[in-house]
Parts: structure tokens; sequence; C-alpha cells
């Protein structure tokens, strides 16, 4: 790799070429700066397609916005949930659902902030192209097609949060460089980054040291680990145990398969022709840029090293699962902006193109699974507030596409103040737990996984045994419910059934 130089343009001769060397600079950062926000503007479109965000975890994140802010308040949710607060490196979207749920709705505070991450990412990658280069290139653009990131689609809202920030910061380093402050201000941001996501703040990291590492003068110089000290401060609250959850865990089998799939689903998301072939077009496209001596190593060593990264790290770490996923397409995002490579416009159009038809895809999925929610949340109307609810959800064991419905039933809290099974609310990992600990009644229980041949039956499905209503989602239909259960609602993927062993409200430890 190597450490691209980008000189200005060369020393004027006359106080004609000046100018036009001046205007020249002034239109290209000009078109560069419409492009990014044009394009970043497109990166939003599935968001403004959809009522609501088709994001596999998406519901349940959502139900713990409405529990952190009500709870104390709402009697149903104090009842069934408990919340405490504490300051971890996983809180960018609940610090920002703080404010902006006054103003605009719980709902539509969440579809905002869903809208606001692609949309930073994609500004994000425009800085950081345009402080390495003052220019756009190829690898920029090519770098827009790994906004709506596999982790983006699964609903990890805090951690693509951080990736768009942990890359402002980087183009803010670059910028400062030379600036005898520019470790004042770097202490701040590197823990705004660390507040959204460790491990956004990690990549951060790794972005700052590949970048001085390039610049080195032997490879004996340590002075590349040095540089950047004034990031590291977040290690503090860490040490003293602040979110520190030390769960680590590689997975319980097939550990060097897992890893070969999460290299080859960096860009996974509805279609897995169209996704492997979007990779291969982006491999090839880097490849070459490596063999034209086109590869800038102030990013590039970044990218080996989330690489590297990906293979090493556990599945599980911090409590949080995919930690290794995560950083399969940020190595992709990172190694494209890599690419030093001027082409005409022409073949900047041809980059945006991977981005736009994957932004299309994306679009046309997500109108189409936002209208069968909106069927399905119509069970909703037959469910009295503060029920308890037992979700299953029938999910293929093997499937591409990421299912936008295995956290549905999260909307019940939502909407109704119900206790639900598929929430994210164990103790020690997040900040919400359930108040009943004598029979297991959060994520994943609602998750019933079949074979093609397999059949469902709901008839001893444990969290129906402590509910008032058993709601089904899933394209194969049950073989069998529990006794005595009635359908009071029905849509052609799911399915809403009042069970026998309702209680009072008012005393709803009674029959549980």
């Amino acid at each position: 790799m190597h450490a691209s130089a980008h000189p200005e343009a060369e020393p004027p001769h006359s106080g004609e070429s000046r100018f036009r060397t001046s205007e020249a600079y002034r239109r290209t950062r000009h078109e560069a700066a419409w492009l990014g926000f044009v394009l970043s503007c497109l990166a939003m479109l599935p968001v403004l397609v959809a009522w609501t965000p088709q994001m596999t975890d998406y519901p349940s994140h959502l139900a713990g916005y409405k529990i952190m802010l009500d709870h104390g308040h709402d009697p149903f949710l104090t009842r069934y949930f408990l919340f405490k607060w504490e300051w971890t490196g996983n809180l960018g979207a609940e610090l920002l659902m703080v404010p902006l749920t006054p103003l605009l709705g719980l709902e539509e505070a969440g579809r905002f902030i869903v809208a606001a991450i692609p949309f930073l990412t994609g500004m994000a990658i425009m800085a950081v192209e345009w402080s390495l280069r003052k220019r756009v290139g190829v690898g920029a653009i090519l770098a827009f097609a790994m906004i709506w990131s596999p982790s983006f689609l699964m609903g990890f809202l805090n951690y693509s949060l951080s990736v768009a920030f942990a890359l402002f910061a980087f183009a803010g380093w670059v910028r400062l460089e030379g600036w005898r402050w520019r470790w004042a201000a770097m202490v701040p941001v590197g823990f705004v980054v660390w507040i959204c996501h460790v491990s956004g703040w990690g990549v951060m990291g790794v972005l700052v040291f590949g970048y001085e590492w390039s610049r080195r003068r032997s490879w004996l110089d340590w002075r590349p680990f040095l540089k950047p000290w004034p990031l590291v401060f977040p290690l503090l609250p860490m040490l003293l145990g602040m979110g520190a959850n030390s769960k680590v865990s590689y997975g319980r089998w097939g550990v060097l398969e897992y890893k070969w799939s999460i290299l080859y689903k960096a860009m996974r998301s509805y279609d897995q022709v169209f996704d492997i072939t979007s990779l291969c077009l982006v491999l090839a496209v880097l490849v070459a840029a490596l063999a034209l001596r086109r590869f800038d190593g102030r990013v590039g060593w970044a990218a080996l090293i989330l690489l590297i990264l990906t293979l090493v790290v556990p599945r599980q770490i911090f409590g949080g699962d995919y930690a290794d996923y995560r950083l399969s397409t940020a190595a992709l995002l990172v190694a494209c902006l890599a690419i030093d490579w001027p082409v005409p416009r022409w073949g900047l159009a041809l980059a945006g193109l991977l981005f736009t038809s994957r932004i299309a895809v994306t679009s046309v999925v997500w109108y189409q699974d936002a209208q069968v929610a909106r069927q399905m949340i119509g069970a909703l109307d037959h469910v009295p507030e503060g029920a308890r609810v037992a979700t299953a959800v029938g999910i293929p064991r093997t499937q591409w596409l990421f299912g936008p419905f295995e956290h549905f039933g999260s909307m019940a809290v939502v909407r109704r103040s119900s206790m639900e099974n598929s929430n994210f609310a164990l103790p020690d990992v997040h900040m919400l737990s359930m108040r009943e600990t004598r029979y297991r009644f959060n994520d994943p229980t609602q998750r019933i996984l079949y074979s093609p041949r397999q059949r469902i039956d709901l008839r001893k499905f444990k969290p129906a045994r402590h509910a008032d209503y058993l709601w089904y989602i899933g394209d194969k239909r049950p073989v069998g419910i529990p006794d005595g259960a009635h359908v009071v609602y029905s849509t052609p993927n799911s399915f809403l059934a009042r069970l026998p062993n309702v209680v009072d409200l008012a005393n709803p430890a009674d029959g549980s």
C-alpha cells in the first residue's frame, strides 16, 4: 500500500491561471458537496417509503424506548418491566429518543433516527473523501453501497450511528493535522463515538491508527501507537466496569464455517444472487486498484486491520451478538475509501449505479413489507391495554433475506403497554429486564425455527401458558393452537388468538 500524496494544483504562472485554478477548485468542491448531499438523501429512501422501518430488531428497540421513557408513569409497563439507566458504550439512539419523542412522538422519533443514520453515514463518507483528497473518486461512491449493511438491516442502530460519527471523527483528525489543539477537540469526540457504541469507537481507533501507521518512518517507528492517545479515554469507564458485560463467545460450533459466511455475506440484504454479485463487483474494483497501485495506504491499512479483526474477534462480546459480522462490512467500506482512482464522470455514474440499484431493491422490499405490517398490526385493535401477549414467529432455518417480523410482536408493548416475549430484556446485558423471573418471557422465546417439511404445533408453546393472547406471525400455518384458544383476527400470514387463561389485569400474577 502506498501513502498517496495529493499535492494541490501546480503553482500558477500568471494571474489568469491562478483565477482559473481557483474557479476550478470552487466548482469541483461545489459539485462534490451537492453529489454527497444528493446521494445521502437517496440513502434515506427505504425509510421514506415505509410507514415503519422494516428491520429485524427494530420493533424491540422501539419497545425498549417506550419502556425507558414511560417506566414509572405507565402502570402496566412499571408492573411488567424493570429499567435501570447505565452509562455504557451503547446509548446512541436511546439518548436521541429523549428529546425527540416529545417533539415527534415515539414512533416518528424512531423513524427519524433510522432515516438520519444512512444520511449521516453518506455525508461522513464524503467528508473522509474530501479530507483526504479534496475531490470525489470512484471509491467513495462505491462505499455508499455499504451504508445499508447487514448490521443496519438487522437493526443495530447504535452501532450504525457510531460508525457514521467515527467516519466524521476520522475526517476531522485528518483535517486538523498540524493544529496544536487537535487533541483537545478529539478527546470529547472519542467519548461521543463510544457512547453511541463501543464497536464504532473501535472502528474510529483503527482508522486513526491506520492513518498514522501509513506515515511511519520505518517498521520500528513506535509513534503511530501513541498518536491516537486522545481517543483512549473511554477505556476508563470500561475498566471501572460501567456497562462492561464480560460475556465472550465464538459460538457453539462451526466457527470456521461461520467466519467464512460473514465474509461472503458482507453485503447481504434480500437477494442472494444480487448481493453476491454486488460483492464480486466491489472486490473486482478493489483488486484492480491494488494492481494499478491506486490504493491509498492512509485508509488501506485500517481496512486490512478491520478484516483481520473480523476473523479473530468473537461473535459475542460485551453482551452483543455479531460483533465480528459488523466489522466485515465496515472493512469493505473502508477499503472502498482507500481506492484513490480519479475517473471521469461516467465512471462515477457507473459506480453510483450499484448504490442506486441496491437502494431501489431495499425500497421496494421495505414498501411491500410495510404493507404486510400494516395489516398485521390491526391485531392490536383486539388487544386491551396492558394485556399479556405471547408472540410466536415461524422462521425458516435457512433463508438469505432478513426477516422483518421476528420482533414485530414488540409492537404490542409500543401500542398497548403489553407484557410481551420478544423484547431484549436480559439482566446484566440490557438496561431493560422482566420483573417476572419465574418463567422466561423475552427474546428469543418467540422464535420457532422450522425446516421445509417440519410442522409447527403451538399447542405446547410455553409462553402461551402465561399470556392472555397468542399472536402468531409466519408464512407457514401451524397445525394446532392451544386448547380453548379462539382466533379473533387473522391476515394471510398471521393471526391473533384469545387464550382461555385470561386473568384480571388488576392482578396479573393470578393464573401465571
